[in-house]
């Protein structure tokens, strides 16, 4: 088992969740995958995994391990994402965990920018670890404040719907259509199964769109070289 997620308070309590299940059910498991946290640390130092591959150290309980034990692996950003490296770490996931600003009913995922259209950072290896896991799971309220999360089109495109499976909120869970063997899986878990429409309908309708102009201010570069969206300058 090979696991990514992120630093975010959702993402820590997904992660001790999946610690408690690994250590219920004796599962050790090969590497936990990113940016490192604490609590991914405390997983190698109980047994649960056998290796981190650390492209970034999320904290200071992160740092004092990688200089310490020689199981926390230093490693580069070719190696933890490259599309042109046939062994990247991303391409050998099983599960992970993402975030998101906004996602759309096509399960586009926007880390970019804001509703309101203003870049909020860079999207990290957001859209690497979707296209490489196996299952990537995006996790994220049905609103926050007056906007609603999943809506029918994103603001900002930064990992493609092909490359996302799962979307895990509050009012339900909803699976890419693209994924019937996981949608026949968790049908007999008794879960909180909606489509992803429906779950739009209960965020309901956003207020307007922020208006643009045709100035671009960036333009978002998926994994492969393509530019797959732009952000405009919000008039």
């Amino acid at each position: 088992f090979s696991f990514q997620t992120g630093a975010g308070g959702t993402s820590l309590a997904v992660t001790q969740f999946v610690r408690a299940m690994m250590a219920e059910r004796s599962v050790v498991g090969s590497f936990a995958l990113g940016g490192i946290t604490g609590a991914l640390v405390e997983m190698l130092e109980a047994g649960l995994f056998r290796r981190l591959l650390d492209v970034q150290a999320f904290d200071l309980a992160a740092v004092r391990s990688l200089a310490a034990n020689p199981n926390h692996l230093e490693i580069s950003a070719g190696y933890y994402a490259s599309p042109w490296n046939r062994g990247c770490a991303v391409d050998q996931l099983d599960c992970v965990i993402l975030g998101a600003t906004e996602i759309d009913t096509n399960f586009n995922v926007n880390v970019t920018t804001g509703s309101d259209g203003i870049i909020r950072g860079g999207a990290g290896g957001h859209s690497d670890a979707a296209a490489g896991a196996k299952v990537a799971i995006v996790v994220t309220p049905l609103r926050r404040g007056p906007w609603p999360v999943v809506r029918e089109r994103v603001t900002t495109v930064t990992t493609p719907g092909e490359t996302v499976d799962l979307l895990v909120t509050d009012a339900g869970v909803a699976v890419n259509p693209r994924r019937a063997d996981l949608l026949e899986k968790l049908s007999a878990a008794d879960l909180p199964l909606k489509s992803i429409g429906e779950l739009q309908a209960l965020a309901g309708e956003p207020p307007q769109r922020p208006a643009t102009n045709s100035q671009i201010v960036a333009v978002v570069e998926y994994r492969n070289g393509t530019i797959i969206d732009v952000v405009r300058s919000i008039n």
